[in-house]
This record gives structure tokens, sequence and C-alpha cells, in this order.
């Protein structure tokens, strides 16, 4: 902005035409406008899962740990959507979604050896409310957000053979289950205004997700062995996109 004043101050016809710029971009995040916005959605699991633990052996309970074992979510990419209703110059209302995307379960310590174990496809759809910093007609407005996620899991599977084998016995078969979740959103970031109705934005956001793997396995004779674990995926997300303001 300090830039800016000092073309307006060296070159008036700069000045001129800046201004114009300026007033074109006057109601371009203003009270009752509403912002579409798409772009590259990386999200990073910070988080790892607790030992695996057996609760129960043809349905009597021995609750025997796997000393050792553990697990992580791996790193994603998708497309983000964000729409954005404007409440007052300053205050929004924002829903966060993405496309489907596929995240892998990678044994760590005991079970780094079998690499990947399981997929899934999370679906993270958040509600926010956003406070824009500057007035409407600022080129660059950041903005620090608060919000609530509901997290489930789809496509829940064990995709490991030798995982299966080595805890099952030969002929083994398994399946997998993970818990949803409601989830606080805390959200950093900020959009620049190209013109009244287009700009770039970026952002920064944290979702401290945990979920409960329970994983079900029946050996080649049918006996039911039932494990779980909890998952921390606390997921930092960045956001880059262009958006349209209607």
């Amino acid at each position: 902005m300090r830039n800016y004043k000092r073309a307006i101050s060296l070159v008036g016809v700069c000045g001129c035409i800046c201004s114009a710029a300026v007033i074109d971009n006057a109601h371009a995040q203003s009270a009752g406008s509403i912002t579409l916005s798409t772009g590259w959605l990386h999200i990073a699991p910070q988080g790892d899962a607790t030992p695996l633990t057996v609760e129960s052996i043809g349905g009597v309970a021995v609750n025997r740990q796997l000393s050792g074992s553990g697990a992580h979510a791996s790193s994603t990419d998708t497309v983000g959507i964000t729409t954005e209703y404007y409440v007052t110059d300053n205050i929004g209302v924002a829903m966060l979604f993405g496309l489907p995307m596929k995240v892998n379960l990678v044994g760590d310590g005991t079970l780094q050896k079998y690499g990947n174990l399981g997929t899934t496809k999370p679906m993270p759809p958040a509600i926010e409310l956003r406070y824009h910093l500057f007035s409407a007609e600022t080129k660059i407005r950041p903005f620090i957000g608060i919000g609530v996620n509901y997290t489930w899991f789809t496509q829940v599977r064990t995709t490991n053979s030798q995982f299966v084998t080595d805890s099952l016995g030969p002929g083994g078969s398994a399946r997998a289950t993970l818990s949803s979740s409601w989830n606080p959103v805390f959200e950093v970031g900020a959009n620049y205004a190209i013109t009244k109705h287009w700009s770039v934005g970026t952002s920064l956001g944290y979702v401290p997700v945990k979920t409960h793997l329970t994983l079900y396995g029946q050996t080649a004779t049918g006996i039911q062995i039932v494990s779980k674990s909890t998952l921390g995926l606390n997921p930092l997300n960045v956001f880059v996109n262009v958006a349209y303001t209607f």
C-alpha cells in the first residue's frame, strides 16, 4: 500500500489509473457479495497412530498391544472449493470442500516393512466464520477463520496381502472401519483483488482430526480377530486458489 501511495505522489497519470482500479474493486468483497474459489489443496497429516491392540480373538477379550507397531496417513493433493458469503464488509461465512482424495495408511515401527497397509477416501467438509482485515476497497485482505468440520471416511480398505497373511495366517481376510468425528477448524490466509470480480488467494488451515481404526480379521478356519488403534490425522491444509466474486 505504501508503494501505491508513492506512485500517486510521483506520477499523476499513474495515480489516476491506479485510483480507477481501486474504484473498480470498491465492491468486490463487500456485504452481500458471494465469492467462489477453486484451486490446489495440499493436505499434510501431522499425527500418527497408537500401537495396534488385539481386543478379542474368537469373541474372547485379550487386550494385547502389539508393542512397537504404528502407522501414519500420507500427504495428498486434490482440488479445493470454497464459497463465502459476506455478511458485512469484514465478516463472511465460508463453506470449504475438497474433491474426494485417496489417503494411504503407511506402517511405522514393526509395521514399517509392509509400506502401505490400506487406503481410504476421507470426506471433510467444513463451515467457517471469517474476519477480513481492512476495508472492502483494499486490494490485499488478510483474514482469520474459525469453524467446525465433520469428517467421515469412505472406501476403507486393507490392501497389503502380506500384512493380512502374517497377521491372520494363510487364507485369512480383513476389513477395516474408521470412525467419523466433529472437529474444530482454524485458518489464516489472504486474498489479492486483481479486478472487481477476480482475485487470487492462499490460506493455511489446521484441523485436529482423530479417528478410531477397527480391524476385523478372520482366519481361514473362521476365527474372528478384532484389533483397534487410534489414528491422529491433524492435517495442515495449504490452499492456493483463484476466485470470482458475484
